[in-house]
């Protein structure tokens, strides 16, 4: 490892804290720093992990650039800090999730062109469509929706369109690392995750749908199919958070690579489950029955 230290954003979330204490087990010399404002419940419990695993934790928020004034020399930026819910600003106020998936990367960016670090940037499949995407042909099968499409959608495929306030503050903040990139000569790379999954993470409906689903089942709490007719049918895909961290690892290694690139990063075609079939390897593994409802109205921007 190149680096002397790494600035994790948003680092006592699910993917930054794991990707935190990952890089200090494999790296023991490695400094990192870990920042987040715990505005989101649960995080707090990351803390003491952090803490254990020799990860230095910092409450801050990328919003305020005073908080980003650490003092120290950065080599990489791990930018994991985000509003992740796709569900965010409808109806209400998107002042927040602006303020943090946009403005909140520019203030990143600024702190990686004044330290000359390198940039890893944790984006999503929603910079993708939703019209586009639910106009790709599928047939309805038993379990679940298939697109006729066999290899699944590359990064080639448009962000034209309305893709949710979450997928386009994360695909504005794509292009504006790439022009700083361009005018600063920071390397960077992006990374477009799909859903991912592990241990530390506490589930929502609008975020980390498989452990909420999971603990659904565990506790023994009434769950719903949303959308699509309500079937249970729509398919995501599943990425193990240990699975992010080593590719992220083999990135910080090789950046010279990787540098100017976009990932797709998930499951893909390999690893997906329909919320039906999830259902029943929830009750297979907890060995309790729910009740599940229906509601057959889609959510706006759901896929």
């Amino acid at each position: 490892m190149k680096y002397k230290t790494i600035l994790i954003t948003g680092g006592a979330g699910f993917i930054g804290s794991n990707l935190a204490v990952s890089f200090k087990n494999r790296y023991r010399g490695l400094e990192v720093i870990a920042l987040d404002n715990l505005k989101r419940r649960g995080s707090e419990m990351n803390l003491a992990r952090l803490k254990e695993n020799g990860v230095d934790f910092i409450h801050g928020d990328i919003r305020n650039p005073e908080d980003l004034t650490l003092n120290k020399k950065i080599g990489l930026v791990i930018e994991c800090s985000a509003e992740p819910s796709v569900l965010a600003g409808y109806g209400t106020n998107p002042k927040y999730i602006i303020n943090t998936n946009l403005l909140g990367t520019v203030n990143c960016l600024e702190l990686a062109r004044v330290n000359k670090a390198d940039v890893i940037f944790l984006s999503t499949s929603r910079v993708y469509p939703y019209e586009a995407i639910n106009n790709i042909k599928a047939q309805e099968k038993a379990t679940r929706f298939d697109w006729e499409n066999k290899k699944g959608i590359s990064e080639s495929f448009t962000t034209s369109g309305a893709k949710t306030l979450y997928g386009a503050t994360k695909l504005a903040s794509e292009l504006l690392l790439e022009e700083y990139a361009a005018s600063y000569g920071i390397k960077a790379v992006i990374n477009r995750c799909g859903v991912v999954a592990g241990p530390w993470q506490f589930g929502k409906v609008d975020q980390g749908i498989f452990t909420y689903w999971l603990l659904g089942h565990y506790f023994k709490k009434e769950l719903k199919y949303i959308g699509f007719g309500g079937k249970g049918k729509q398919v995501r895909d599943l990425l193990h958070v240990s699975d992010l961290f080593n590719l992220i690892d083999k990135q910080a290694n090789q950046m010279d690579k990787v540098n100017g690139k976009i990932y797709n990063v998930g499951g893909g075609r390999f690893a997906n489950l329909s919320l039906r079939e999830l259902s029943a390897l929830c009750a297979k593994i907890t060995g309790n029955s729910i009740k599940i409802g229906n509601e057959n109205n889609t959510r706006p921007g759901d896929i």
